[in-house]
């Protein structure tokens, strides 16, 4: 076979043929027991679902990769259990509820919230060693609507953190949540298992020019018109994450200090996207289902309801709304995170200037991650209720003239 011979060798740079195989970075990728980030993520408390949602019929999560039944006692007490029951393996997902937890359908083998296994019908006396059986289980507790669980090592185990933004509540305000809305749209979508890692969304975060872009100039005006401005901006560590400071000159003479926040380890709190003055009212959790799924969970301090109604993207439509089409000429966040594929491959990237935020957020990552496989505790880990109290500094700030910090200390 004759090759063509190629005058200028330049032709040939750059070639696809001489792409070597992408692949992710397995430091930060991995959400399974005994990987690196997996234990990371397990040293903190991770929404499992909502208190409203979670009743006495058993519902199946899955959570950090692992396959687990949620349910409600009718004491009312939530428990999260293991779903093989430890007798022969059926799944307690069709278990029966009661008064002190959830029966398994197989030979009835009753368990608690904490996993003890109460009674044994089919055994003598109900079970004469019952109180050496106890069905795996995790800890679980409830704030702000949501249902909080802790994987991690027993003896390792925090206190569940408090959030200044959703204290404190004032008469008429209440804590409105939801557990299955895409996040940057509040459209509600059937399955909330969104098919792609949990931190291509989460570093989103962190990255203020993609709203210039994406939201504002590429697609059109999908948030605000105030977002065409392109900001000039700060990246700041914070005690457990990284903020950024986007400055902003209008026409009118106004100057703001939009600050966003990414706190570890999965927790994003964003200020109103339709450029309203004042203090960020919004916490979102961005929990790892697997390796290729993240759910969004997220809870807004509201007086009047009504913060999940969807936003319209195009042409009056929300995103569910929107042709494949339609998404391909003005795509959103879904298209250009879940664009990066089901797991990012990290090796393809080339970060330039513009994603200071990212480096960092992933830096103080890493960090932590290896902290934790030293046998450490990671930032933002309390054991202490009095030092639980998380100060959030998201929000909009706006000044007369000229930009300052008019931000919260």
């Amino acid at each position: 076979m004759k090759t063509i011979p190629i005058r200028d060798i330049s032709q040939l740079q750059g070639s696809a043929y001489n792409h070597p195989p992408a692949h992710a970075d397995d430091t930060l990728v991995g959400v399974s027991r005994g990987t690196a980030a997996g234990e990371y993520l397990r040293r903190y408390w991770q929404p499992v679902g909502l208190s409203s949602e979670v009743t006495e019929r058993p519902q199946m999560v899955r959570v950090l990769g692992e396959e687990l039944v949620l349910f409600r006692d009718k004491a009312g007490r939530a428990g999260l259990l293991y779903p093989r029951c430890m007798h022969r393996g059926t799944s307690l997902y069709f278990g029966k509820v009661e008064e002190e937890g959830i029966r398994c359908c197989y030979h009835g083998w009753l368990f608690s919230v904490e996993g003890h296994c109460l009674n044994q019908p089919c055994e003598p006396d109900g079970g004469q060693h019952r109180e050496s059986a106890r069905q795996p289980w995790y800890p679980v507790e409830e704030r702000y609507g949501l249902v909080f669980a802790y994987m991690g090592p027993p003896e390792k185990k925090p206190v569940l953190p408090r959030y200044d933004i959703l204290e404190d509540l004032e008469d008429g305000e209440f804590i409105e949540v939801v557990g299955d809305g895409f996040a940057g749209y509040a459209d509600r979508v059937e399955d909330p298992h969104i098919p792609y890692h949990w931190l291509q969304n989460w570093e989103n975060v962190v990255d203020p020019y993609h709203v210039h872009v994406l939201h504002a100039t590429f697609s059109g005006i999908q948030f605000a018109e105030g977002f065409k401005v392109m900001p000039r901006v700060e990246f700041e560590p914070v005690e457990s994450g990284v903020i950024y400071h986007a400055y902003r000159n209008f026409a009118d003479g106004r100057s703001m200090d939009r600050i966003n926040s990414a706190l570890l380890p999965n927790i994003s709190a964003i200020p109103e996207v339709d450029l309203s003055a004042g203090r960020g009212r919004w916490i979102g959790w961005h929990v790892a289902v697997d390796d290729t799924h993240f759910r969004g969970f997220f809870a807004v301090r509201t007086s009047k309801g009504g913060s999940f109604e969807p936003f319209k993207m195009h042409n009056g439509k929300s995103w569910l709304e929107l042709s494949e089409k339609e998404k391909q000429d003005f795509p959103g966040d879904y298209e250009a995170q879940g664009g990066q594929g089901p797991v990012n491959l990290h090796s393809d990237e080339h970060l330039a200037t513009s994603d200071r935020g990212i480096g960092m957020l992933r830096r103080m990552m890493k960090k932590q991650i290896a902290i934790v496989a030293a046998g450490g505790d990671p930032l933002g880990v309390h054991f202490d209720e009095s030092e639980a109290l998380v100060k959030i500094r998201s929000g909009n700030f706006y000044a007369e003239a000229g930009v300052r910090e008019a931000t919260p200390a």
